[in-house]
């Protein structure tokens, strides 16, 4: 028998948090978050996403025994932005048995419905900068922190639960080391004489927090009408540059500039942590951050976080100035690999540039809808 349990107290919350640990404990492609940030995200008191947000998590019990969990989301910013009234399913995991798939799904779904929502899809987070969609291809392939990985199951019991596909982001793989093609790089001169672009790599992390909160604002505008997306607030930017920008290695990282030296393009690129978040499992002490330091450190494979262009800018060609601009960081600095991002499917300005570089399928996501 099945038992579903909302969390309420720290002690829950932390079965939640831990549960994908036993469940992934034999997947060698699996790389554990850390659980010091889990807390921080998921905690209403410190994750400033509340102030828009609500949240339920559930756990699933089978003979007293943790078998599955899920989050269920109402991000009252986006479903205005949208016009909808839907609940987010996310931080979802069970075992292999149908039953406690759906009575998860079933929770989070009449949690929804009991505050008015009219529909349910995921997975998503409080945010695009949560781990969002189901991998449904690249099950060989290790992910990158910010990337969803599960067992191939998972999609099937979604699907047999009358969920539909709403959205799927897909990823790359990339030789990093790969010559700039002449006709990019003809087509880039042109684009800088037309429209008086500045290609800025930082050169340390001052100038990267100099840099921080226009960035946001910037990634706020590109945004907007990608899938779900609801606008960071001034609280959330301050979150995520503590969370990610602090840890940016300079070299990494390129801003395009107008002539006003506003923040026009962003390319945010990091060396890969999934081997050292590995070996940290889920804790930065005693020796997690050791390996974490080390990978920032010493790289051969990057990961591309994020990559925008302001809707002013879009349709310019702009986009393609960060990318070779990266593109020349990674051969100096002998990085080997290049993972992209997930990026839409339908978003072809975001993909089609890929088109003038060798490349491979690597992941897929979805994000599965029900009304």
């Amino acid at each position: 028998m099945i038992t579903i349990k909302e969390v309420a107290n720290r002690k829950e919350l932390k079965q939640f948090i831990m549960f994908p640990f036993e469940l992934y404990k034999n997947n060698k492609n699996w790389v554990p978050p850390l659980i010091m940030d889990e807390w921080n995200t998921l905690d209403s008191r410190k994750n400033p996403a509340f102030d828009h947000c609500e949240a339920a998590y559930f756990l699933a019990y089978q003979d007293n025994e943790v078998v599955g969990r899920i989050a269920a989301i109402i991000n009252h910013k986006a479903n205005v932005r949208w016009d909808e009234k839907l609940t987010r399913f996310g931080w979802v995991a069970f075992i292999d048995d149908p039953e406690v798939s759906k009575a998860l799904l079933d929770a989070a779904e009449a949690w929804g419905a009991s505050k008015g929502m009219k529909g349910i899809h995921g997975p998503l987070g409080f945010s695009d900068l949560d781990q969002e969609g189901m991998q449904v291809e690249g099950f060989d392939n290790e992910p990158s922190i910010t990337t969803a990985c599960n067992f191939p199951y998972f999609p099937k019991h979604i699907e047999h639960l009358g969920f539909r596909k709403s959205v799927d982001w897909v990823q790359y793989k990339f030789n990093a080391a790969q010559e700039i093609p002449d006709k990019v790089k003809r087509i880039n001169e042109l684009i800088m004489q037309k429209y008086k672009v500045e290609v800025v790599i930082p050169k340390n992390k001052k100038e990267i927090k100099r840099y921080a909160p226009q960035f946001f604002e910037t990634l706020n505008a590109a945004f907007k009408d990608l899938y779900g997306f609801a606008e960071l607030s001034d609280r959330q930017i301050e979150f995520y540059i503590k969370a990610y920008l602090g840890f940016a290695r300079p070299e990494l990282l390129c801003f395009l500039l107008d002539e006003s030296s506003n923040i026009v393009g962003f390319g945010i690129s990091f060396p890969s942590l999934s081997k050292a978040f590995q070996k940290a499992k889920g804790r930065i002490f005693p020796f997690g951050f050791f390996h974490i330091l080390k990978a920032l450190r010493k790289y051969d494979t990057v990961d591309l976080y994020f990559n925008g262009v302001h809707p002013d800018w879009q349709k310019k060609g702009i986009h393609s100035l960060y990318y070779v601009a990266l593109n020349e960081q990674y051969r100096k600095h002998n990085v080997k690999y290049a993972i992209s991002t997930g990026q839409l499917e339908t978003n072809i300005n975001a993909v089609g540039i890929w088109d003038n570089y060798e490349k491979e399928p690597y992941f897929r996501t979805r994000c599965f809808i029900k009304d």
